[in-house]
């Protein structure tokens, strides 16, 4: 696993070790798919760099939020329903088991988001 860089950690390390265990999985599921990829700290939230950014995600007091831009969430709208969404987010309720497949597949659109983006612009 990539090593974690101060900033990720000092961010993930603010909340409590629930919270900050689903906010690893997260991360961990993004390296796990995308292993070359980077990350930073962006608007105050962790983010998976790879040609750009891939998504934002973030911990709230009642959910982890993840934003991947408003395309993904509308072409994979069948299997979101049920989900909290603003314009380009989805919630994911802190109360409930963070739903690992649903962010794999958000993860997942979005790299082939990056891929896309890749191909035309050369």
């Amino acid at each position: 696993m990539k090593k974690i860089k101060r900033e990720i950690e000092e961010y993930i390390n603010q909340y409590d070790e629930e919270i900050a265990g689903r906010l690893l999985k997260i991360r961990e599921k993004a390296f796990e798919l995308l292993p070359e990829a980077d990350e930073a700290i962006k608007y105050r939230m962790p983010t998976i760099i790879w040609n750009g950014n891939v998504f934002h995600y973030a911990a709230f007091k009642n959910h982890i939020g993840i934003y991947p831009l408003p395309h993904v969430l509308e072409e994979l709208k069948d299997m979101l329903k049920g989900y909290k969404q603003g314009k380009g987010s989805i919630q994911f309720k802190n109360n409930e088991e963070l739903p690992i497949d649903v962010i794999e597949k958000i993860i997942k659109a979005r790299i082939e988001d990056k891929k896309q983006e890749g191909k035309e612009g050369k």
